[in-house]
């Protein structure tokens, strides 16, 4: 019994261990399969772009050996006084996965569980942890990360790289390798595997409908061959904007130009170069405090950028404030959650203003010195909506004063345009309106004529009549003893 037992027992072990090897040459066969077509996979991908931001808007991370070799072959053109050694702007650290495995799995069933629910996160490849005859083997990682051009894995579907839903204003995000060409004709290309073909005609200015504005050229292909080579590159965003349009005015430089470049660029914290088209030198002098801190960097000039190809690692073409002359968080895009305070803070800080409240009337400041008294700025129009009576004003006003709004039912306007934006700076605000027998008008049309008698008909009929002659070619004479009530409310304010 015991040497037929042995035999038994002899014949079961050969058993039970060719059944062993047998599981295990058939699971070295799959782990290789699989490991076959990771390297095609991760072949392909590396192949597909021969620039260090890999997939335009997917940027890919690799091992440290792979990144060091494509940072060196991409930064050969370089613009002197980059940094040469920052990373790209938003691009991941590339690691290894360093999960140790002790060459005994459990079973296939488990590890082919592990490898499944590790394929569910559809942004990227992810490493295989194998072991084969003793050896275990190690893939690097290579993340994708989305920015702007949508699902990796189906090009048709892919969001599109450029934004035209809104009314005011149309705006474009490039993440990856994005090539900027000036001239007569300027264009701003991705260059992705991963993004579909498309073209926009942008105009980058806060109001698109304008007449007169110059549009920009985007688009996106998937060959780097299809779009101009870099001549120089930065390693910075950039943005592009147009300049033009309504700037000039005063409300308008800031509701069209500043305030959403502002909550455009904020996030950069400086590092970022702005690239111009309809570039106005005067203009751009006249708030060269601002600008100085919006960017550190020269401010392009697109129009006569000829034979240039700039090359960035992200662009944005266009901006837009989604509220008149102020910001609302929930509507910033950005993510920034910027107020009309930062903006304030801002300001004060790029004119290098201290002082962030008025002073206080009944403030008892140091012996010997006399009581704070408030200051009034008045500013004088010369064009249009201009004081008939300024001295007289000046002279009933002696500290403060308010905002004053010319006739023709314009509240609700003057509310929105400059209420609501004082306001949301932490200031008060106080309207006077102006009667019929202050306006200029009057003197014009006589009491009967609807321009003074029926203001809302005005309205009624089109903003032409309402921009012609309540706002462009109206004056006031200012009526004192009505503005005196307006004055002691802004006295009392200061209290």
């Amino acid at each position: 019994m015991r040497r037929g037992e042995a035999k038994g027992s002899r014949g079961a072990n050969r058993s039970s261990l060719w059944s062993w090897k047998s599981s295990y040459i058939g699971y070295g066969l799959v782990v290789g399969f699989v490991l076959m077509l990771l390297y095609l996979m991760v072949s392909a991908q590396f192949s597909s772009s021969p620039n260090a931001y890999l997939g335009g808007p997917a940027k890919i991370s690799q091992t440290e050996s792979i990144s060091s070799a494509r940072h060196q072959e991409n930064h050969a053109g370089q613009e002197d006084g980059n940094r040469e050694n920052e990373e790209p702007y938003n691009e991941e650290v590339a690691r290894t996965h360093t999960e140790p495995s002790t060459g005994n799995e459990r079973n296939s069933d488990i590890t082919e569980e592990r490898h499944q629910s590790k394929r569910k996160d559809n942004l990227g490849i992810i490493p295989a942890e194998c072991v084969i005859a003793g050896l275990q083997y190690l893939l690097p990682v290579v993340k994708i990360t989305r920015g702007g051009t949508g699902d990796f894995h189906n090009v048709a579907n892919t969001k599109p790289i450029c934004d035209t839903s809104f009314g005011k204003y149309d705006i474009c995000v490039l993440d990856g390798d994005a090539r900027a060409q000036g001239g007569t004709a300027a264009t701003v290309t991705l260059v992705s595997p991963h993004a579909a073909p498309q073209e926009w005609k942008i105009k980058p200015y806060s109001r698109k409908y304008l007449d007169g504005l110059k549009a920009v050229t985007v688009k996106s292909v998937t060959n780097p061959e299809d779009a101009p080579q870099c001549t120089t590159r930065l390693n910075v965003p950039a943005i592009v904007i147009e300049l033009g349009g309504l700037t000039g005015n005063y409300w308008h430089d800031f509701t069209d130009v500043l305030i959403p470049l502002f909550i455009g660029a904020s996030r950069f914290s400086g590092e970022v170069q702005l690239v111009v088209v309809n570039l106005l030198p005067f203009w751009v002098d006249k708030y060269r405090k601002i600008f100085s801190q919006i960017s550190r960097y020269e401010i392009i000039d697109l129009d006569k950028d000829h034979g240039v190809v700039r090359c960035y690692p992200h662009v944005v073409v266009g901006y837009g404030s989604r509220k008149e002359f102020t910001i609302d968080p929930s509507l910033d895009d950005t993510g920034g959650g910027y107020t009309m305070l930062n903006f304030t803070e801002f300001l004060r800080h790029s004119y290098s203003l201290p002082r962030d409240r008025p002073i206080k009337l009944n403030a008892i400041g140091p012996p010997g010195l006399a009581r704070p008294r408030p200051r009034m700025m008045i500013l004088e129009r010369t064009n249009s909506r201009k004081f008939m009576n300024l001295p007289e004003v000046v002279a009933a006003a002696g500290a403060v004063g308010g905002g004053i709004v010319p006739y023709g039912r314009l509240e609700n306007i003057a509310q929105t345009d400059f209420g609501d934006p004082a306001q949301d700076m932490g200031l008060r605000y106080i309207q006077y309106s102006i009667a019929a027998d202050e306006s200029s008008l009057m003197d014009v049309f006589g009491k009967d004529h609807p321009m003074i008698k029926d203001p809302i008909a005005v309205h009624m009929s089109g903003w032409g009549n309402v921009a012609e002659w309540y706002l462009g070619k109206q004056d006031v004479r200012v009526n004192i003893d009505r503005f005196r009530p307006a004055v002691t409310q802004a006295l009392e304010y200061l209290q």
